[in-house]
C-alpha cells in the first residue's frame, strides 16, 4: 500500500557523546505539515533530548522545517512533541532517569513500511573526554582495517 520510505535522520552526536545502553522505538504525536516535511526529510535532531513531563515523554529542541505547501496552518518549528510508549516502558525509562548520569537521547527519525514516523530514543550515559578518545581511535582503526582488506 505505502511505498518504501528513504527517511532516516540520524543524530551522530549521540554515539559520540553518550553511551547508549537501551534503544527504544517511539511513536510521534505529529500535526499533518509535520509527517510531510519529515517524508521530505526536513527534520533535524542536532541538540535534541527528551524530558519527562507529567509522566509523559516529551522530546525538546527537535527541528521539523515548515511545510513548503503548507498555509497557515503550518506548525511551530521546534516545538515540543510528545512521544508514545506504553506505560511500562515509561515507568522503566523514569526510573532510569532518575538515577544519576542517565538520560535519554533520540537517535534516530525515521517512517515506517505503514507511513507512521518513529523515533528511536536510547537511554544514554555521558561518556567522558577519554571515552571519546577512545571512540575516535577505534573508528580510525575500523577504517583502516576496512581499507587494507579491500586491497585484497
Amino acid at each position: 500500500m505505502f511505498k518504501q520510505s528513504n527517511v532516516n535522520i540520524k543524530n551522530k552526536r549521540a554515539t559520540f557523546d553518550y553511551e547508549i545502553i537501551d534503544r527504544y522505538t517511539a511513536g510521534l504525536q505529529l500535526f499533518g505539515t509535520e509527517i510531510k516535511s519529515i517524508r521530505d526529510n526536513k527534520a533535524s535532531l542536532a541538540d535534541t533530548y527528551c524530558t519527562f513531563i507529567n509522566n509523559e515523554l516529551w522530546v525538546k529542541n527537535m527541528h521539523i522545517a515548515t511545510y513548503f505547501f503548507g498555509t497557515y496552518n503550518n506548525h511551530e518549528v521546534k516545538r515540543d512533541r510528545k512521544l508514545l510508549l506504553t506505560r511500562r516502558e515509561l515507568n522503566k525509562l523514569q526510573r532510569a532517569t532518575r538515577e544519576t548520569g542517565y538520560t535519554i537521547v533520540p537517535t534516530r527519525l525515521f517512517v515506517n513500511e505503514k507511513g507512521l514516523a518513529k523515533l528511536e530514543i536510547g537511554l544514554a550515559r555521558g561518556k567522558k573526554n577519554y571515552d571519546k578518545r577512545e571512540s575516535l581511535k577505534e573508528k580510525d582503526d575500523k577504517r583502516a582495517i576496512d581499507r587494507v582488506m579491500k586491497r585484497y
